[in-house]
């Protein structure tokens, strides 16, 4: 029969190998010290290298026929417009098309059809930041009437993460320490750790133009910096 030892204070189990005609047993340690819990967390900070606007076109006729051709002569435009700014077509996503009824509602009165309303927006990512503020000023010549964003982001954050999460272990470490010290005691070893959090995507801004903006206003997009954050759960025995 297997032999199970139980402690209160019980860590780690520890299965010996079973040799030929023997069982294996299973013997969970006892905790010989103090068990500490810590949260801590690391930071570091970026610049990001990646701009995602949503933008399109919206037209309106008399027809739904109308409405859409005029839309996708529109939007060719503003296509091509993205092309000659270099931006690749990978780098282009279409993110909703629609045509809707236009009404006139009034009252004690039958809505009344006076049109149809055509939308076509497209996701697109600029790799190149310093380009933004000059390819949204000529999409809004070639065109485009609506216009979201700009979604600041890093392309790939992996290293940026590595460098958080190296940090928040060394700040989950001297924690540790810290407590040891202050009971006089010392750490023995880490018990467990656990991560969460990590790189989200910040949100939009609001919308950034309309087509009727002034022609003469030059748009500037400032990066800034990001934060990317790690944080973990650490265990460590105190003795």
């Amino acid at each position: 029969m297997k032999k199970l030892i139980l402690s209160l204070l019980g860590a780690a189990i520890m299965v010996a190998p079973a040799t030929a005609g023997a069982q294996a047993t299973a013997v969970i340690q006892p905790l010989a010290g103090t068990r500490l819990d810590v949260a801590a967390s690391g930071e570091v900070t970026r610049v990001p290298d990646i701009a995602i606007i949503s933008t399109g076109v919206v037209t309106r006729a008399a027809t739904a026929t109308a409405a859409i051709q005029q839309n996708a002569t529109r939007m060719e435009r503003v296509r091509a417009a993205l092309r000659r700014a270099g931006v690749e077509d990978k780098d282009i996503q279409t993110s909703s098309l629609s045509l809707n009824p236009d009404y006139v509602y009034a009252e004690r009165q039958p809505p009344r059809l006076t049109g149809y309303q055509a939308s076509n927006q497209v996701s697109v990512r600029f790799r190149d930041i310093r380009k933004t503020g000059e390819i949204l000023d000529a999409l809004v010549a070639e065109g485009a009437n609506q216009i979201n964003g700009p979604t600041l982001t890093i392309d790939k954050p992996e290293a940026a993460l590595d460098e958080a999460r190296l940090k928040a272990l060394a700040a989950g470490r001297a924690r540790a320490e810290l407590y040891a010290r202050g009971l006089g005691m010392r750490v023995v070893k880490l018990l467990s750790v656990s991560e969460s959090g990590g790189y989200a995507v910040p949100p939009p801004m609001p919308m950034y133009a309309r087509a009727e903006m002034a022609s003469d206003a030059a748009t500037k997009i400032d990066p800034g910096e990001q934060k990317v954050s790690v944080s973990v759960a650490m265990s460590f025995e105190l003795q």
